[in-house]
Parts: structure tokens; sequence; C-alpha cells
């Protein structure tokens, strides 16, 4: 097993206190569509169209499938930083994973990915 250089230890106890700092995360990703509708003469056919909306929409996968919840302005408004940390929870797990995979794999005949 490979031990870690203190340059790898100092980076594993900096991604620990960003991930000390956890806030509330909300999982999944919120989709702003705008769409047309069936009426022939409705602004959305129009030269050039305006389509209604921003619709927004909350989906993330529940058991594998994707769900998705519409959401008004005000909920998209207050769950867009729960949104966020989320994504930033991510990226930091994703930065740990990539760290411990290049210090485990040091001396080990594992094959080489880049995470």
């Amino acid at each position: 097993m490979g031990e870690p250089s203190r340059e790898e230890r100092r980076s594993q106890e900096a991604i620990a206190r960003r991930l000390s700092e956890a806030g509330f995360a909300l999982p999944g990703s919120l989709v702003e569509r705008t769409a047309r509708c069936g009426k022939p003469n409705c602004r959305c056919k129009a030269e050039p169209p305006r389509l209604h909306g921003p619709y927004h929409q909350w989906t993330r996968k529940i058991d594998g499938k994707t769900a998705t919840v519409n959401l008004t302005d005000e909920q998209a408004e207050r769950y867009r930083p729960w949104l966020a940390e989320a994504q930033r929870l991510r990226a930091l797990l994703h930065e740990l994973e990539v760290l411990t995979l290049r210090v485990a794999g040091r001396g080990e005949s594992w094959p080489r990915n880049s995470g």
C-alpha cells in the first residue's frame, strides 16, 4: 500500500476541512425550461417566438429512476443554494477519491485511471 506524502496528507486535510463546512445539500439538478403550447395563434408560434416560461424543474434519481418536481419561482430561488452545495460536495468527494486512488495505487499493479 502506498503511503501519503506530506503534501498529499495536507491535501486530504484541506478537503476534509471543506467537507466539514457542509450545509444543506439537495441532490439533483435545477433546470429552467420554456415551452410552446398547442394554441395555433399563440405568441409562442409568432416570429420570433415568445415561449412560455421559464418553468423550474428539479430532477433527481430515486431508485434508479428520474423524478421531476415542478417548482415555483420562489421555491427555485430558495433551493438553488442547496443544489449548489450538493454539487460542491460531490466535487470535493471526487477530489478526495482521486487523491486516494493516487496514494493507494502507488506501488500496486492496478490499472491507471485519472478519476
